[in-house]
């Protein structure tokens, strides 16, 4: 993401500092994480200091300051779907990508992640690819979604 674009997201939301997280949100989007130069960028043109945009993007899990895969794959790890098979859907997605929850494939194809709840406990277990929700989904059927993301 180059420093026009970077430019442009800002004034969209008129240089406000109170805008900050929707301008990080934005450009992370865009760019599927938030490279250290987006943000020097952001804390010169908003006045804010780096540690508040630090802290700001290390609280909330939905910031990265790593490379993202273009398609982020999440699975439900939660109570309800952990008794109906969340591990065991988890283990196929790791069989089938060979990540791990945390790891990124180096063709930044694939993102692997775990989450406690997606708030849909009665479609257990439940991945949810780029937005998009799988629920009772079993193991076998698990790396087949991801074929529609290739």
């Amino acid at each position: 993401m180059d420093i026009g674009r970077i430019d442009q997201v800002i004034d969209k939301h008129d240089g406000e500092a109170s805008s900050l997280i929707q301008i990080l949100l934005e450009i992370q989007s865009e760019n599927h994480w938030l490279p250290k130069e987006a943000l020097d960028r952001v804390s010169e043109r908003l006045q804010v200091p780096m540690s508040r945009i630090q802290h700001i993007t290390t609280f909330y899990k939905a910031f990265s300051q790593v490379p993202k895969g273009r398609h982020e794959i999440h699975v439900c790890v939660g109570t309800a779907c952990h008794v109906r098979g969340a591990q065991r859907v988890l283990e196929a997605l790791e069989d089938a990508t060979g990540l791990k929850p945390g790891e990124t494939d180096v063709e930044l194809k694939f993102s692997l992640e775990t989450v406690n709840c997606l708030g849909c406990c009665a479609l257990g277990p439940v991945m949810v690819v780029d937005g998009e929700y799988h629920g009772n989904v079993a193991p076998a059927k698990s790396a087949e979604v991801l074929k529609n993301y290739e």
